[in-house]
Order: structure tokens, then C-alpha cells, then sequence
């Protein structure tokens, strides 16, 4: 169920296995049992939770009494209780709603529960349109619930939430004002367990200097830069976008300490981060004797070893358990306190130099130890996309790795599990607790997106029996846009029924010809055969892919026509809707995804003209390709969500002179286009995989980089030689280079009118009555 975004977005839910161990349940409920006891007071997560309540709804404040409660009045699970209350005394005697909770994320879930469900109110971040609350009530008014209450279990004791890539994706350059609100939604969410990685290079930082005699320059090729810190901690590059100035540690450091305090003052259960056996290459100069391995290389053009091939601490070497060690105290040193549950992603994406099990199992081992060295009651978690993503994996080595932990100490993520779920295939995890049985969970690689299949997921983790999901939309409807249209729940019972209903299992990474323009000899190009109609609503509406395509071909999984009709649905209820920020997001997002799909199809009619030698054909309709990009970034424009800009500014914001500008906002480019190296005839093996539809992207690279490849197509037809491959990437390199280190300004605010843009461009390329669409279609 996706709409196609740049991010891969993966979901998780989950049942009881059979499969489980009774060793694992009660190591996993000794753990919970420390949460608990170790949790912020219950004046403080009241207080916590008040001011979630002050965020969101100010002038709602005094309509909510917040109260913790234990477990035992919930049954022995955690759980939130929602009732009405008349304080006996408050200066307006008016009636309140009570919610009780077990921790404070519990009760602030169960606010939302509220607003939610007896409001009519919807929640979503600022970017997707935000939060619709002008269907609440004043105060005194409050709907009230029935006299017996409402009382709501969860159904498993973790909400888990994040990959460790978001961290790069989305939150590369948040400040605490961003943070802040972010640790309000998870709260609203019922996330109580997400991975908390910012800063963690300050503490690699002091452990390697104060513990291992490494100075801050043998460090400055360890890190990566601010956009790339994910896949430095992954060991997958080193010095990429770097080196880190002093001034990021230390304010990085200052953040998670506010992020941390937050957490633990809502009752969350926050991940830090582990020693995984990424090393500094200065370590094996310092320590010569120690058993170091470089790594293969991580989609590096030509293997290059400025970036690629990272070193591998062997986990037998003593100073493993050392290093191990070293950081998990230092992180207890400068935090104060810890949940006990730890992160680590030994080899994603990188393949181990052995394939012994036995190697296998005493680096698990080891990595545990380490963890365990420096807390008695550490508890792994573990990823398990390198189970999906390598075939090295095979069941001796997997089980090497998962059976290396003592029993119920190693939790597994099963993070791919809807579209390659690990646990069918491998029994289970071999008996290994896995987030099939402890917890419910939503892992994406970057956020801000598709609203709808957040709330839907988050609000599984309180939900007992299978629902009605077609139901669920229609209400999803009238509480996202605070009124009931039936034109407008049809338009969305088309979408879960197309576009919400991804069922191929490929695996998408949004190569919509836009956004990820093919870089391939045309004439390899197949067009035929292949193509739907467009407006057809009997066909199946696929643009298949070729096996012996040499390039991804744009996926489609449902009937464009039927999602046209659902766009025209939208915008014949624009009138009554209009005023509404979540319908514009949503309506600016419909007609982009129908006219990506429409440029798709628009481009494959350029490559058939240049196939057929037609020039005037070929030039007609590359200009209307590039005029169409000029219109898609003039209808991003209209929503705050769609910008370039804020993406940019916020880097810059960051830095503290003017080098750091620089350096962050090359980071920051660099990631949404080209991602990480090339020469000048090849480009990087991740370009375009950070992909983004924003208003100002389209216009100054997409559209500069579509024009280069259809002068070349011009230039060959008229020349009668074969398509300049070399030299349509040296100018698209170049393109590409140049613009990473440009620095003009982009806007950060939206201008424009959705719904007038939406229906000028559904005239002008939908509207079959339109004989400039006609000309199109007829080619």
C-alpha cells in the first residue's frame, strides 16, 4: 500500500508464532518489568503529557484531565482509559474528559483515540496538510462517552517506529522546534519505542579520542557528512560529504540530550545505537596488531577507496569487547540512563569476509557482549533487512548470527515483511523473538508522506480485531477534511482499491521517468506492446517491466483511468473543500501522481518517434514532456509539502559560517540527485534513489537534465548516427555536478492555488475533449 514516494516505505504488523520460546517471553518480560520500574515519575509523565495537550490544542487545555494508572487496573497490559469527569471543583464547573493511562504516551494516545473517533478530528504532520481540528468542540461542549467508558488494551507492549536510514532521509537537519513536534506525533501514534540515533558521532568521537588515543583529524574520514551519517554508522561508506565540523558533534549532542529527556518524560522506550565493528581506519595504525578486515565495496563507481571498503574490527580481537564496551558507558555517562534496548546492524548491505558459522556466530557474540559489557540488562535489536537484502545469508549463517545471543535477548525487526517477509521463510527466525510477537511497528525510510497509511497503521496498535478497512476510509475521509462528501469518499474508495492496494510485491523505489530519468541508449529502449491506455477502465493499466530492459522501468500496479476518475472526483468537490490544507496536500498529490504516470507514458511515445525516425514527431513531444515538468513544478509550488527550499534552508540553518553553508548544502543537494560518486562518464550506482517531487527540483534539474537527453535524440535522428551515450553523461554529470554546488535560493513558502492548478492541468492533459490532449494521444 503505497503512493509512490522517493522513500521505501515498510510496514510491519503483528501476530502471536507459535514459534516463540517461553525462555524468550519471560526475557522479554523481565525486560519490559525494568522499563517499567525505571520509568519517569508519574508526575512527570502527567506533565509530559499536558504538554503534548498544550501543543496541539491550547485553547483546549482545561477540557482534559490527564492521570497515570497502573497496569494491574488495565489488566496487566498497558492500556488508556477514557471517561467523563466533573472536578469538583474548577472555576467553570465544566464537565472535563478524563484519560487514564499506564504511561504517558498511553494517554496521550488515548487523546487521540478521542479527537479521533468522537471528534471527528484527524492528525498528520505540517507537511501533509497538518491537523484538522476545527470539528472540536469548545470547551464545555465536549462530546461525552458512554457512562461505562472506553477502555483500550494494547493488543502488544511496543509501537515501534523509524529505520535507521530516516535519520539521513528526513531528519538530517532538524532542530529541537522540529524534534519536538515529531516526539508529539509519535506520542499521538502510540509510538513508544523509537530509535533515537541523533548525536551519536559525539560519542564515537569521545570514546575513540579519550579511550583509544585517536586524534579529531584520524576521525575526519570516519564520519560521513550530514546527509549521509546513516550509512557511515552502517559501515556502507566513510568520509562521504565530510568531514564533520567540531560544531555539529556538539550541537547534535546537545539535541539528543533534549530528545532523550523528552522521551523518557513521555514513558518511551528509546534505542540508542551499539558497536557493531565499524572501525576508523586509524585504528589499525594505532593498534597495529589488531585483527582488522577492509570491506568490499558499497556501490562506489571504480571502487573507490576515498569512499568505499570500510574496516571491520574482527570480533575475536580483544579490543572488540573493549570498544563495545567503551560506548555504551559513555552513552550512560552523558545521558544519564537508558532504556536497554540497543540497535546494531552488523554487515547491511555489506557482506562478511567469512561465511564459517562459526565466525558468524563470534561476531554476534561478540557484538552482544560488548553491549552486555556495558549494561547487564542490554536487550539487541537488530534489523533484518541484511537477511533480505543478501544472498549470503543462508540458513547456517543466519542461524549462526540469530542463536549467538543468549535466548530473548536478540529481538529481530522484520522489516520487509510486506513484500519479502523473513520469518515464512526462515521458521520463524529460528525461534528468535521477532516484531511478529513483541510488537507492532511501521519502518520507512523517510516520513512526510502518504498521512493516510500512518494513521492507519499507528492506530493497529491498539486494535484487537481485523477491520473493516473500507469503512475505516470512509470515516478517515470525513475526519481528514471535517466533513462529509460522498464524491469525495468515492474518490477515495478508488484510491484504496488502486493505488492503496499494491499487492505485486515488487520493489519500488519510484523510477518514474521525472524523477529518475533512464540512462540507457534509446534503441534499447522497448515501447511496444507494453503500454496501457490510458484512459481504458478495462485494461489492467501496467507499463510492464522487460526482463531485458537495461533500466527499471516505472512500476504501475493499478488502472490509471480509475485513478483519473477519482482526480476528477477531488476536484469537482474543490469548491467546499478548498479552504482545507489537508484536501489541498492531498489534491496536489493525486494530480502529480496521475501526471507522473502520464509523463511515463508521454516518454515512451518520444522514444516510439525516435524509433520510427520521426523528427517532427520526436521534438513535438519532448516539448510537451518538459513543458508537462514545468507544470507539475508550478503545481508543487501550491503546497508548503512540495518545496524544495525548506529542504535547503534548513541545512544552511545549521551551519555555522559560511564553509559549513557550503558544505550542508552540497550534502543536501547532493543527496536528492546524484547520492554518492561518479567520474564523469559514469554516474553514481544510487543516482536519483533519494528522489524528490518539489517544486524548484523539477524546474532547475529535472527538467535542464530531460532537455539534454532529447537534444541528443534530436541530434542523432538528424544526423543519422547512433545516440551519443558518453556524451549525453558527460553533460548530465556535469549538469548534476554543477548543480550540487550552486547556491541559489529557492522559496520557501507555497504560492499558487491548488485546485485552480489541479483543474487547468487536468483540462489541458486528461480532458479528451481538449484537442491538444487528443494530439498527444494520437501519436
Amino acid at each position: 500500500m503505497k503512493l509512490l514516494f522517493p522513500a521505501i516505505f515498510i510496514l510491519f504488523l503483528f501476530t502471536t508464532p507459535s514459534s516463540i520460546t517461553g525462555a524468550s517471553i519471560d526475557t522479554v518480560s523481565r525486560l519490559i518489568h525494568i522499563q517499567d520500574r525505571e520509568r519517569a515519575p508519574l508526575s512527570v509523565q502527567e506533565a509530559a503529557a499536558r504538554g503534548v495537550l498544550r501543543r496541539l490544542l491550547p485553547s483546549h487545555s482545561s477540557g482534559f484531565h490527564f492521570r497515570i494508572v497502573s497496569k494491574k487496573q488495565c489488566g496487566g497490559e498497558y492500556c488508556f482509559m477514557i471517561k467523563n469527569h466533573r472536578p469538583s471543583f474548577t472555576t467553570s464547573g465544566d464537565p472535563q474528559i478524563l484519560i487514564e493511562g499506564t504511561t504517558a504516551v498511553d494517554i496521550v494516545a488515548g487523546l487521540h483515540w478521542y479527537l479521533k473517533h468522537l471528534c471527528g478530528s484527524h492528525i498528520s504532520w505540517d507537511k501533509t496538510g497538518g491537523s484538522q481540528l476545527f470539528s472540536l468542540p469548545d470547551v464545555g461542549f465536549l462530546p461525552q462517552v458512554h457512562h461505562a467508558g472506553v477502555s483500550v488494551q494494547r493488543p502488544v507492549p511496543w509501537s515501534y517506529y523509524q529505520n535507521a536510514v530516516t535519520s539521513s532521509y528526513s531528519f538530517a537537519w532538524w532542530g529541537w522546534e522540529r524534534w519536538e513536534k515529531e516526539i508529539d506525533w509519535m506520542a499521538l501514534h502510540g509510538v513508544n519505542l523509537p530509535l533515537a540515533f541523533t548525536g551519536q558521532e559525539a560519542i564515537w568521537q569521545k570514546v575513540f579520542q579519550e579511550k583509544f588515543n585517536m586524534s579529531i583529524s584520524d576521525l575526519d574520514d570516519f564520519f560521513g557528512g550530514p546527509a549521509f551519517l546513516a550509512w557511515s554508522r552502517m559501515g556502507n561508506l566513510h568520509g562521504w560529504g565530510g568531514p564533520l565540523p567540531q560544531s555539529w558533534f556538539d550541537q547534535q549532542l546537545i539535541l539528543q540530550k533534549k530528545i532523550l529527556a523528552r522521551m523518557y518524560e513521555l514513558g518511551m522506550t528509546p534505542v540508542l545505537p551499539a558497536f557493531s565493528g565499524n572501525v576508523p581506519a586509524a585504528l589499525k595504525y594505532i593498534f597495529p596488531s589488531a585483527k582488522i578486515t577492509r570491506l568490499g565495496n558499497w556501490f562506489s563507481v571504480k571502487n573507490d577507496l576515498k569512499w568505499c571498503c570500510t574496516y571491520l574490527l574482527d570480533a575475536t580481537d580483544s579490543l572488540f569487547n573493549e570498544i563495545g564496551k567503551a560506548f555504551i558507558e559513555k552513552q550512560l555517562q552523558e545521558y544519564g540512563r537508558t532504556s536497554h534496548i540497543y540497535n546494531c546492524d552488523t554487515f547491511d548491505e555489506n557482506t562478511p569476509p567469512i561465511d564459517d558459522p562459526e565466525y558468524i556466530s563470534s561476531l554476534g557474540a561478540a557484538i552482544f557482549k560488548g553491549m552486555q559489557s556495558g549494561d547487564d540488562d542490554a536487550v539487541w535489536l537488530m534489523q533484518g533487512w541484511l537477511f533480505s537484502y543478501d544472498p549470503f545469508w543462508r540458513p547456517p549463517q543466519m542461524k549462526a548470527l540469530l542463536h549467538s545471543v543468549p535466548v530473548g535477548k536478540l529481538v529481530v525487526l522484520d522489516l520487509f515483511a510486506e513484500v519479502k517477509p523473513i520469518w515464512v521463510t526462515s521458521e520463524q527466525f529460528y525461534g528468535v523473538p521477532y516484531i511478529w510477537k513483541v510488537g507492532v511497528g511501521m519502518s520507512m525510510e523517510g516520513i512526510e508522506q502518504n498521512p493516510i497509511v500512518y494513521d492507519l497503521m499507528s492506530e493497529m496498535a491498539f486494535q484487537h480485531k481485523k477491520i473493516d478497512v473500507k469503512a475505516w476510509v470512509d470515516m478517515y475521509t470525513t475526519r481528514r477534511y471535517g466533513q462529509t462528501l460522498p464524491l469525495i469518499q468515492e474518490g477515495w474508495n478508488v484510491l484504496y482499491h488502486t493505488i492503496y492496494n499494491c499487492t505485486d510485491g515488487a520493489y519500488d523505489k519510484n523510477r518514474d521517468v521525472i524523477v529518475a530519468f533512464p540512462d540507457v541508449d534509446p534503441s534499447l529502449i522497448s515501447v511496444h506492446n507494453e503500454q496501457s491506455n490510458h484512459y481504458d477502465k478495462s485494461d489492467s493499466g501496467t507499463i510492464i517491466k522487460a526482463i531485458t530492459d537495461p533500466f527499471d522501468r516505472p512500476h504501475l500496479w493499478y488502472s490509471t483511468s480509475d485513478v483519473i476518475y477519482a482526480l476528477e472526483l477531488f476536484i469537482t468537490s474543490g469548491d467546499e473543500l478548498s479552504r482545507c490544507n489537508t484536501y489541498r496536500y492531498d489534491l496536489v498529490d493525486l494530480t502529480r501522481q496521475v501526471l507522473a504516470k502520464y509523463a511515463n507514458e508521454l516518454f515512451f511515445k518520444v522514444i516510439e518517434a525516435y524509433k520510427s525516425h520521426n523528427v517532427h514527431g520526436m521534438t513535438l513531444l519532448s516539448q510537451r514532456f518538459l513543458g508537462l515538468v514545468e507544470d507539475l513544478d508550478t503545481l508543487l509550488a501550491c503546497h508548503d509539502g512540495f518545496l524544495l527550499g525548506p529542504w535547503l534552508e534548513s541545512a544552511k540553518q545549521l551551519a555555522q559560517n559560511e564553509e559549513q553553508e557550503r558544505q550542508f548544502e552540497w550534502n543536501a543537494r547532493t543527496q536528492i540527485t546524484m547520492w554518492f560518486d561518479n567520474t564523469k562518464e559514469e554516474a553514481s550506482l544510487l543516482r536519483d534513489y533519494g528522489n524528490k517531487y518539489w517544486s524548484g527540483l523539477l524546474h532547475d534539474y529535472y527538467g535542464p537534465r530531460a532537455a539534454i537527453y532529447f537534444k541528443h535524440l534530436r541530434e542523432s535522428l538528424q544526423s543519422g548516427e547512433d545516440f551519443k551515450l558518453i556524451e549525453w553523461r558527460r553533460e548530465w554529470i556535469k549538469l548534476t555536478n554543477k548543480w550540487q554546488n550552486r547556491r541559489n535560493i529557492f522559496p520557501v513558502e507555497s504560492r499558487g492555488d491548488a485546485l485552480n492548478t489541479s483543474r487547468w492541468l487536468f483540462n489541458k492533459y486528461l480532458n479528451l475533449s481538449n484537442p491538444e490532449t487528443k494530439l498527444i494521444l494520437d501519436y
